[in-house]
């Protein structure tokens, strides 16, 4: 039984869902409701496209960003270059004033700072070119991802533009079809004017109406009176008739069968 009841939810839930499918399609080819989901679907495509936009922005602003931190970079490397330079020079000098010896010169404070300082420049050097490199790398990857992005936004705004000649063409479409439609259900007796109907129901209104002032009448006494009149409709009839007789000479004179003839015939005289 379970099974059974089961199966007959199931049905209906079927039937109610196809219905409300049947109802969903037949609302949404009325034009106007056609009109304005293309107008939704417009306003949703278009909000996308300025988040699309945002989105580019926010890359390109990235990109100068990182531009801005190649050229800072670029500029303290030239920098540690000169600082690199100039340690190296000061350490030359120093060696020359102890004429070449080695020793000498190693164990000098001077030439230990240059040697130092040479060192941080170049290890610091390193890591800056280092991080220029990758910076470049990036900017490089933005560009291509822009300049992609920029080519599909312009695609995205042409496919906009067709969408807004879409829906006019989609519109018209359906007017045309449903006038089309009307047409031919006229031609072929199917149209929806309901004269059949409306003759129908004016003449159920027509008995109706008839039926209450007869009930009216009935109410008010005016059978009665109907029937008054008829019986003195009659009566003048019969006295006109009446009338006729007397003028021909039939006023008074009763009609008599041929038995009652016979009778008078044979009646015995009296003595």
């Amino acid at each position: 039984m379970f099974k059974a009841m089961g199966k007959y939810v199931q049905a209906v839930f079927y039937l109610v869902t196809f219905r409300i499918d049947k109802a969903s399609e037949t609302l949404r080819m009325n034009p106007g409701v056609m009109s304005a989901n293309y107008d939704r679907i417009i306003d949703e495509k278009r909000s996308r496209i300025n988040q699309y936009k945002d989105a580019i922005a926010a890359m390109i602003a990235q990109e100068e960003t990182k531009k801005q931190k190649v050229k800072k970079l670029t500029e303290e490397i030239e920098k540690l270059e000169k600082l690199k330079s100039g340690a190296a020079a000061k350490a030359r000098k120093v060696a020359q004033q102890h004429n070449g010896d080695v020793a000498a010169t190693k164990a000098d404070a001077e030439y230990r700072k240059c040697q130092s300082a040479y060192k941080d420049f170049t290890s610091t050097l390193a890591e800056k070119e280092k991080r220029v490199a990758e910076l470049e790398n990036d900017i490089e990857e933005l560009i291509k991802n822009v300049a992609g992005h920029k080519t599909n936004i312009q695609s995205q705004m042409r496919d906009l533009e067709k969408l807004g000649e879409e829906k006019q063409e989609a519109v018209a479409s359906v007017l045309s079809a449903t006038e089309e439609k009307q047409i031919a259900d006229i031609m072929t007796g199917l149209s929806e004017d309901r004269t059949s109907e409306e003759l129908r129901e004016l003449r159920e209104l027509r008995g109706k109406a008839s039926a209450e002032a007869r009930m009216s009448r009935e109410m008010a006494g005016l059978d009665t009176k109907r029937a008054e009149e008829e019986f003195l409709e009659f009566a003048q009839a019969s006295e006109a008739n009446d009338e006729f007789d007397q003028l021909i000479g039939l006023a008074g004179k009763t009609d008599e069968g041929p038995e009652q003839e016979a009778s008078e015939q044979t009646k015995i005289p009296e003595a």
